[in-house]
């Protein structure tokens, strides 16, 4: 399981490291306020007072050996691109750096950080659930229990139709388009691939290697699909 780092813990920063913790990873939480840090330690143990401007305080912890770190520090903008620019350095394997607004997002940009966000509370959330679930693609909840999600088909779907899948007979959940890679020549006389979307999926469409389904119903239903290996 890969291991996280969250520095700056304002509601950006607490939203990741709860969802994160929640969801069973392991999460080293990071701040220099002694308040934020006592608050974030009843959701994960790994909590560290401490300033993350400081290149030793982070190697002391063991920051080069985490898998990804998110970096939200509130609005102190010479401190987010330090603790960017340190945690690239040191060799954190992922660095993603909250940005206040465009021209700090193209600092970070600039000073490889690997993804810039922006400071919105729910946003934490979908980045942590992103973290968790890589093969999620896009999600939009249209109630507490009910939503449409985008995910990448696992292995043991490739090769089968629809209608041999079952998916709305077992899961209960509707197949509302498919996105496939299919082969082409560009423009340039070269082979590449193009994506095409079918908006109108049927019992018969089968599912290919890299085919992305567009699914909607219930939250615990498509979950349970996407356990199937």
């Amino acid at each position: 399981m890969r291991q996280f780092a969250v520095i700056g813990l304002g509601k950006f920063g607490f939203a990741v490291v709860k969802t994160l913790a929640e969801k069973g990873c392991e999460v080293l939480a990071i701040d220099k306020d002694e308040e934020k840090v006592r608050e974030a330690s009843g959701f994960t143990t790994q909590v560290i007072q401490l300033d993350a401007t400081d290149e030793d305080a982070l190697k002391k912890v063991g920051a080069e050996d985490i898998d990804v770190a998110i970096v939200s520090v509130g609005e102190n903008l010479e401190a987010s691109i330090l603790i960017t620019l340190i945690l690239k350095e040191i060799g954190v394997k992922e660095v993603i750096s909250r940005a206040l607004n465009p021209h700090h997002a193209k600092v970070l940009q600039k000073i490889g950080v690997d993804r810039v966000i922006f400071p919105e509370r729910e946003m934490g959330i979908k980045v942590a659930e992103s973290l968790v679930s890589p093969d999620i693609l896009e999600q939009i909840r249209l109630s507490p229990n009910y939503e449409i999600l985008e995910f990448t088909v696992p292995s043991s779907f490739t090769g089968r139709t629809l209608k041999e899948l079952a998916i709305r007979t077992k899961y209960k959940v509707n197949v509302i388009a498919i996105r496939k890679k299919v082969p082409c020549i560009n423009e340039s006389g070269e082979s590449d691939f193009k994506e095409e979307i079918n908006l109108t999926p049927d019992g018969e469409d089968e599912i290919s290697v890299g085919d992305v389904l567009v699914v909607v119903g219930d939250i615990k239903n498509i979950e349970a699909l996407r356990k199937e290996k």
